[in-house]
């Protein structure tokens, strides 16, 4: 559904973009993103396009520069289709918990709450920037959700002040967090390098602990710096005046923000059936049941978040606030709309990724960039190559087990530390998700958003974080 949309003029009580030069015509972010933001609203097609567009160049990368055959290719990308279900499920699940639980009437409230916080729209893109980088280094997952309500909400209360904000551009605030989720605790590449059961055994002989990664200097200043840099970027890419706003569309901007669903059934319909239906029981006994799995799972494991935790805490969540068994059913049902992106695209990143294994063009295009580097470039090589590899395997953890064997022993052999490649690995898989479709599709659906409406604005977030993860990555390089 395309936006409702209104030229106007926004608040202006925020501070200006900083521009530097002659005549108030300096160079600022903003100029300089304006062209690809022009050239993606008119040329980004839908997402499914751009899997399949991908899928092709892919295959035919593999077929011009491996020797693999028509039909390695095929068989790689068929078996491929596969890999990604379990992953395609906890997202599925991560999307419409998260929608389900964001409808209940007790989140209702808070987000109304802190959508009320901000008073400006600068104050509106900083805060939604702020609370889905902070979201996200606790786990993606959440971010991804908490962002595109929260962006929402934000747009309602805004419309109730008569203050116009570019619903765009706030999804974009929330997405810009998956380009530094890589720093923090739900960080694919270093949880898998920690972990014995993976092949960072037989690639170094030992794990790598998370101490001497997420918990390094180094990253954990990237975080002081990052964080703050976004919070005070992304608001000085808002429309100015006489610029064309895109405001909340209309059938989001009802009542709290979020649907309404009702907590009884019939209220004449007095049969035992209908009144189980109508009680908290159930949910409340189940819920309970799910909530102490979960504080054994903590008490056992210490504070080691999944994904399936993520869902389940979601699942508790739902079930303890909601009213009855019906509400529950009903908010299920409507958040059940929400997945249909993700059920269809995701098995097609798969194949891309089967292809990029079974051919051998994932290693390839990782040894080509080992080929160029020294000790000094290393950890900035690996930086890139790992940037550029997202786009075809934008799953971080399917990623490092593709480049991170080759990157690793590589690094070992000229003397790199490899906690430096493997948080670098990270940071790059981070920063392209700001162009790659694959994990925005949670949050668009949430806020009901094509990607070409926010792409323009990502890419200034990707500038933005890419230069400070790449500085980081050169300092800890340098040690």
């Amino acid at each position: 559904m395309r936006n409702e949309q209104n030229t106007a003029v926004e608040d202006q009580s925020a501070p200006a973009t900083t521009s530097t030069g002659s005549g108030g015509h300096g160079l600022s972010l903003r100029t300089i993103t304006a062209p690809f933001s022009r050239f993606v609203e008119r040329w980004m097609p839908a997402p499914l396009i751009f899997a399949v567009a991908l899928t092709v160049i892919v295959a035919i990368m593999a077929l011009t520069m491996t020797p693999a055959t028509p039909v390695d290719v095929l068989s790689g990308w068929g078996t491929g289709l596969s890999d990604l279900l379990a992953f395609t499920t906890q997202m599925c699940l991560i999307l419409l918990l998260g929608h389900a639980l964001a409808n209940t009437a007790p989140v209702r409230r808070a987000l109304v709450s802190m959508g009320a916080l901000p008073r400006t729209a600068y104050q509106a893109y900083a805060w939604v920037t702020l609370v889905a980088c902070a979201a996200s280094m606790l786990t993606w997952g959440l971010a991804l959700v908490v962002g595109g309500l929260l962006a929402r909400e934000v747009a309602v209360q805004m419309r109730k002040r008569s203050v116009q904000v570019h619903f765009p551009l706030l999804v974009a605030c929330a997405y810009t967090s998956m380009s530094v989720w890589s720093m923090g605790y739900s960080s694919s590449p270093p949880l898998a390098a920690a972990t014995p059961d993976t092949f960072i055994i037989d690639t170094l002989g030992a794990t790598i602990p998370v101490s001497e990664t997420l918990g390094a200097w180094w990253n954990l200043v990237g975080i002081v710096v990052v964080v703050p840099a976004l919070v005070l970027i992304m608001p000085t890419l808002r429309p100015r005046s006489g610029d064309s706003i895109v405001q909340l569309p209309k059938d989001l901007a009802g009542g709290d923000g979020v649907e309404t669903v009702e907590s009884h059934i019939d209220a004449e319909d007095t049969s035992p059936a209908a009144r189980m239906d109508s009680s908290r029981i159930v949910p409340l006994i189940l819920g309970s049941g799910v909530a102490a799995y979960i504080i054994w799972y903590f008490s056992t494991n210490g504070f080691a978040l999944t994904l399936d935790i993520v869902n389940w805490t979601f699942l508790a969540a739902l079930l303890l606030l909601s009213r009855s068994t019906y509400e529950v059913g009903r908010l299920v049902k409507n958040a059940a709309s929400t997945v249909g992106d993700i059920l269809l695209q995701f098995p097609l990143y798969a194949g891309i990724m089967g292809i990029m294994v079974s051919t051998g063009l994932g290693t390839l295009i990782a040894n080509f960039f080992v080929d160029i580097s020294n000790p000094v470039t290393f950890g900035p090589i690996a930086f890139v190559a790992a940037a550029l590899l997202n786009i075809a395997i934008p799953s971080a953890g399917g990623q490092f087990a593709v480049q991170g064997p080759v990157m690793l022993e590589a690094a070992q052999a000229i003397g790199v530390d490899p906690a430096v490649v493997t948080m670098a690995i990270g940071y790059g898989d981070s920063i392209t998700n700001m162009i790659q479709p694959l994990f925005a599709l949670p949050l668009l659906a949430i806020a009901n958003s094509r990607l070409r409406d926010i792409v323009g604005y990502t890419s200034a977030s990707m500038l933005v974080s890419g230069t400070v993860l790449l500085g980081v990555t050169f300092v800890a390089s340098l040690l």
